[in-house]
């Protein structure tokens, strides 16, 4: 019987192919947890700093961050958070200052910046920059300006 049970365990774990992983720092803090298939990080997954804040938090696909990610300082204030596409920073990014408030926002793709950033001094929007492969390429100061030369519709 106890054989016949494992073994049915055994293929249930098999069959699924997905299980979920924990991994420990040597202390015993939490380092990591989330779902497994076949050694790729599958769906969502918790990183943690050893004094058991979470650092990172998102979904993989095929062992890649894929999706909404969001990182955090070893406090827990928020650090960054935006979009991963296929493990590459994308879309739009938000940065925070060491006070947990907006510093910037950025468009990327492939990890670098790559369309517009609004940058931020006490969450009030103080300045615009357009960037093309990760090289600024015109800086505004005022919205009416930015207005005349851009399409608000860009910032989607």
């Amino acid at each position: 019987m106890l054989r016949s049970s494992f073994l049915f365990f055994l293929m249930l774990t098999l069959g699924a192919g997905k299980m979920y992983h924990r991994d420990f720092y040597p202390d015993g803090e939490i380092k990591e947890e989330g779902w497994k298939e076949r050694n790729s990080k599958e769906g969502f997954w918790k990183f943690y700093y050893p004094n058991g804040q979470i650092e990172s938090q998102g979904h993989f696909k095929k062992n890649l961050r894929n999706g909404y990610w969001y990182f955090r300082d070893e406090n827990g204030k928020p650090k960054m958070e935006g979009h991963f596409k296929a493990g590459e920073k994308a879309m739009w990014w938000l940065f925070y200052d060491e006070n947990g408030k907006i510093n910037h926002k950025c468009q990327l793709k492939n990890g670098i910046k790559n369309g517009y950033c609004l940058k931020y001094t006490d969450e009030e929007l103080k300045s615009a920059e357009k960037y093309k492969n990760g090289k600024k390429i015109k800086e505004w100061f005022s919205f009416g300006s930015f207005k005349k030369e851009n399409k608000l519709s860009d910032l989607k």
